[in-house]
């Protein structure tokens, strides 16, 4: 045997063995064993993490809904199907005149995010329905005959739409969110075309790893506030990448003047008023590749220059090794916590809360409903479903998600659909768009009544300080002596 043959040998085997690790690692990956729900709800377990060079694959394959299918809807709900023939619908908004919006979308082309996440990404979102050219469509569903059922389907709008997805509405005004602008179509109730050239409201970073992007109108219609996701999974491709994502931005109507309302945040989604309090709240999918129970995407408010730690920390104070940019200054002294786990990887998206009138019954009146798109990444799959969050009388999140609607999933690395977002029809249904499938759900409790409003919370105000003192020895001390010797 020459020494030339002997290394070819030598690394024809290292081939081999590298190959069918790698090999391994694809089909087993990192899977978990944990009860999921201890990643869930308002104190989640907060796992060691677990580093994973390569993301631990387990995407299910759709494979649609077969005629008089359904997904498994929750105890005295109903479930059917309000539209279907949809391709790829994703976000949907529901018009003062019962008219339903769907964009039909999908990312935009050439959307490389880059690294080994992107890489995974972008050749497995194929086998998860995700992959093709963006249809850029928005199509208006009617309901003509009181069937629950949209009879009419018109094309508002293609022309100028490049993967687009958020929507809002008023005073004859749409506003739609591409991939990389936000723009303003003048639109009249009832009308099934938008002919109109669009106003350019505001300049958005383009693609990245998260292209979709929300919109949310503020309840007087002066303000609107978009929702840009990053561009990478932990700023590996640098900070300079992450500039005017990775974060909620605020735009003033009257002057299209903008500034940033709150940032750290990985991928915003859903974004919705809490009727209780007045705050905005949103959808938030976190980080990848820390192992199959970290970390919990979330529900959480979204104060005025809040800031939730992406992607230096996550849950508020916990670093991220992996990140080398610098960290800023006193950092986790000013990030928030999170205030309601929805579970790692479930790819949290569509968000509604319910605000009176709906008919989904006593045990959904008060809460929020979410579309958890599901995983990618996690073995076993996480979401793939509709779960309901409870919130309290003063607007506080509490309890377990509780299922809407599940079997998604059929228990053998397929699933039928993939539920996406959440909308309000007039009559009090709940839709769900499933994007994989193109169909929208209609779910609603028979016969029932329509729930009462949810009116905000009043609550006593701190008295004003009269008084400026910065000596906090001087203010404070007096107070820390006599507990102190109470204690004593």
């Amino acid at each position: 045997m020459t020494e030339k043959f002997r290394k070819s040998l030598l690394t024809l085997g290292a081939i081999v063995i590298i190959g069918g690790g790698f090999a391994a690692w694809i089909i087993r990956g990192n899977p978990s064993s944990e009860k999921f729900s201890q990643f869930e709800g308002v104190n989640p377990r907060i796992v060691d993490p677990q580093w994973e060079k390569i993301p631990s694959v387990g995407i299910a394959t759709p494979i649609g809904w077969a005629a008089g299918e359904s997904p498994v809807v929750a105890a005295g709900l109903k479930v059917s199907r309000f539209a279907e023939g949809l391709d790829h619908p994703r976000t949907m908004l529901s018009l003062p005149n019962g008219d339903i919006l769907v964009v039909e979308t999908g990312a935009p082309p050439a959307n490389d995010p880059g690294g080994v996440t992107g890489f995974f990404q972008r050749h497995l979102m194929r086998f998860a329905g995700a992959g093709g050219e963006s249809p850029n469509r928005l199509v208006l569903l009617r309901d003509t005959d009181g069937t629950a059922k949209a009879a009419q389907h018109f094309v508002l709008r293609h022309d100028g739409l490049a993967s687009p997805s958020g929507m809002a509405y008023a005073n004859g005004r749409l506003y739609v969110a591409n991939h990389d602008a936000v723009l303003m179509f003048d639109y009249a109730l009832g009308a099934t075309q938008i002919t109109g050239n669009p106003t350019k409201i505001m300049d958005l970073p383009p693609k990245g790893n998260h292209w979709m992007r929300n919109l949310l109108l503020s309840p007087n219609g002066k303000l609107l506030y978009v929702a840009v996701g990053s561009a990478s999974n932990i700023g590996e491709r640098g900070m300079d990448a992450e500039k005017g994502r990775a974060a909620i931005f605020e735009i003033d109507l009257a002057t299209k003047s903008s500034r940033q309302f709150a940032g750290g945040i990985r991928n915003a989604n859903g974004l919705d008023w809490n009727p209780s309090t007045g705050e905005m709240w949103t959808t938030v999918n976190e980080r990848d590749q820390v192992g199959p129970d970290l970390v919990p995407d979330y529900l959480s408010n979204v104060p005025v220059g809040a800031h939730y730690g992406w992607p230096w920390v996550y849950w508020k104070n916990i670093v991220d090794r992996r990140v080398e940019a610098p960290m800023p200054e006193f950092l986790t002294d000013y990030t928030r916590k999170p205030e309601y786990a929805l579970g790692p990887h479930v790819a949290a998206l569509g968000l509604a809360f319910a605000r009176g009138g709906e008919k989904m019954g006593s045990n959904f009146a008060n809460g929020a409903f979410i579309a958890r798109h599901g995983s990618w990444n996690r073995k076993p799959p996480s979401g793939y479903d509709v779960v309901f969050v409870q919130f309290d009388k003063n607007g506080n999140p509490k309890g377990q998600p509780v299922p809407v609607l599940t079997g998604f999933l059929t228990g053998t690395g397929k699933t039928h659909g993939r539920p996406t977002w959440v909308a309000w029809a007039k009559d009090g249904a709940l839709l769900v768009s499933d994007d994989t499938a193109g169909i929208i759900w209609r779910v609603i409790a028979p016969n029932a009544v329509a729930s009462p409003t949810i009116h905000p919370v009043i609550a006593e105000k701190m008295p004003p300080q009269r008084e400026i003192n910065s000596d906090m020895e001087q203010r404070y001390g007096a107070i820390f002596k006599k507990d102190s010797k109470v204690k004593q």
